[in-house]
């Protein structure tokens, strides 16, 4: 089956971070990146940032991205749960990307939908609970180390491979 997948970011810390996912997700074929609540993101036509701050995050997006900003359509949502509610009526399946005791395990998702949206939280904090009780479903990667996590762009990188190849 040939998905659409589409990558939500929500309130990302590091540009650093956003500009590895640009990569990441330009390599792995996703079609769309939504940058969402206070995560960084390129500049953009009647930019509302102060001009410094729109430019530094620019520099930093762009400088991790490699070019892949300007190869993957994005769009900046301050509103997640007005995001995923568009997805929803848009026909999207919308997975969140974390740990929790609701979350299935990455390699047993079974997805019966074209139409994917996966979200990624913050660095520390992750997907927050009000998001996760939006999501259609809730999955994480098994972690067989010491270490409880990953860094967001090598689990977003690990769970698009493993979505695209369900």
């Amino acid at each position: 089956m040939n998905k659409n997948l589409i990558l939500v970011a929500d309130n990302i810390r590091s540009a650093q971070n956003v500009g590895s996912l640009f990569r990441t997700a330009e390599c792995l074929g996703v079609k769309m990146i939504y940058l969402c609540g206070y995560t960084p993101y390129p500049t953009e036509e009647n930019d509302s940032r102060l001009p410094h701050i729109a430019r530094k995050n620019e520099y930093l997006i762009s400088k991790t991205a490699l070019g892949a900003n300007s190869y993957i359509k994005w769009s900046h949502f301050d509103n997640i749960q007005l995001l995923i509610e568009k997805l929803k009526k848009d026909g999207f399946f919308i997975i969140a990307l974390e740990q929790s005791s609701k979350s299935i395990l990455l390699n047993e998702l079974k997805i019966k939908h074209s139409k994917i949206a996966l979200i990624v939280g913050n660095e520390l904090k992750g997907v927050s609970e009000d998001v996760l009780n939006l999501a259609d479903t809730i999955s994480e990667i098994k972690m067989e180390g010491k270490k409880e996590s990953l860094n967001v762009v090598q689990a977003a990188a690990i769970a698009i491979y493993a979505i695209l190849n369900i």
